[in-house]
């Protein structure tokens, strides 16, 4: 199948003060994003896909000189999964991220200074409400669907919730209703190896003219970890030894410490991400709980979605498992909302909802089919 081919990503300049869950206030921001396919003539195809924590705007075909796909090029596209021959797909990076969209390394009107750890703390209800600005000035009344994979799923769940008539369709993958205690403490650590890095300068680093790379390497390390399953793990490197014997020393001996040094220096030096954005993408992931607002019932923070929802899970995903996605479908079932549930076999973690997979592609497409041709349908009726 074919790739949507050379891409670019556009900026939305926002001049209209975003109030945000923190309290402080943005004066004005941009937005990154990115589009795909083409919207209808009534404006009813579009699809907006939400990313993860370490994600962005670049979700599908190439940029101009570079040699790697957006992160979701294997969904996305003439032909694929989420079709861009037939749905309008746009996909923004994050308030607070670092590829293109206002964050912590952008400068600070204000002040002509970056932000650095100036820049407010986000949540989701923040992205939602930035990416409602781009709804609007895309000229879409209603999203056809909102698709997101584990924080990009927590988001899906926010518009749900936040703007229940501008969404008809909600996917959410590999998520949870909100964070467990062992989730918020996996990022404390990440966040401290990035924060007592010397290099860090209490996040005035690029004024510095450092990064904190150890401190970030190690935090993807951690994170990357707990992407991938044990049985995984098992297959790909066992107690495989790099050169063949132990050396007895704390160098690399194992092919499993090469794989997650390597994974966390790509992170920290080829992919540059600002450490002070994975700082507060995991504080927004620990923030998520919208059941808070509803004396902690999830049925209650539910009650108002009126958007049909698909909910998927995969087996051996610990980090987001199964049962927390049960969580979501129960609370949805109690309102009497219509809502599909599948449960995915697969040997990859936390990370099969980025990978592919025969039953998990045949689900998606199944749902997003029917959705295509319940907007046909809807069209036909409209125009009689």
């Amino acid at each position: 199948m074919k790739s949507v081919g050379i891409v670019s990503s556009q900026t939305l300049h926002v001049s209209t003060p975003l109030n945000m869950v923190c309290g402080s206030v943005l004066p004005e921001y941009d937005i990154a994003y990115e589009t795909y396919g083409s919207l209808d003539a009534e404006k009813s195809n579009a699809i907006l896909i939400c990313h993860a924590l370490s994600g962005h705007q670049h979700v599908a075909g190439f940029h101009e000189g570079n040699k790697n796909p957006g992160w979701w090029d294997d969904y996305i596209g003439p032909g694929k999964v989420i079709d861009t021959n037939q749905f309008f797909v746009v996909c923004s990076n994050n308030l607070g991220g670092c590829h293109g969209s206002s964050g912590p390394a952008s400068t600070n009107p204000e002040t002509g200074k970056v932000y650095g750890p100036d820049f407010p703390i986000v949540t989701c209800k923040d992205w939602v409400n930035s990416q409602n600005e781009l709804r609007q000035h895309l000229g879409i009344d209603a999203w056809s669907a909102i698709i997101g994979g584990s924080m990009g799923g927590m988001q899906v769940m926010q518009w749900a919730i936040d703007f229940p008539d501008k969404i008809k369709h909600a996917i959410v993958i590999a998520s949870a209703p909100k964070l467990s205690a062992q989730n918020i403490a996996f990022n404390e650590v990440a966040r401290r190896a990035i924060m007592t890095d010397p290099e860090f300068h209490d996040g005035r680093f690029i004024e510095a003219g450092t990064t904190p790379k150890r401190g970030l390497a190690l935090a993807r390390m951690l994170g990357h970890l707990t992407y991938l399953s044990d049985d995984l793990m098992g297959t790909k490197f066992g107690r495989e030894l790099r050169e063949g014997k132990l050396n007895y020393n704390f160098e690399v001996e194992f092919q499993v410490e090469s794989y997650l040094r390597y994974q966390g220096e790509k992170f920290a030096t080829k992919q540059n991400f600002d450490a002070n954005t994975y700082l507060l993408m995991t504080k927004a992931l620990d923030y998520f709980d919208p059941a808070s607002e509803f004396d902690d019932d999830l049925t209650k923070a539910l009650s108002s979605a009126t958007a049909k929802f698909l909910v998927i899970a995969f087996t051996t995903d610990w980090r987001f498992s199964p049962e927390r996605s049960h969580e979501i479908v129960k609370a949805l079932l109690d309102n009497d909302a219509d809502v599909s549930y599948a449960e995915i076999e697969s040997s990859h973690g936390h990370d099969a909802f980025l990978l592919p997979n025969e039953h998990y592609e045949e689900v998606f497409r199944t749902y997003l089919s029917q959705v295509v041709q319940k907007d046909l349908t809807a069209k036909g009726e409209q125009d009689v």
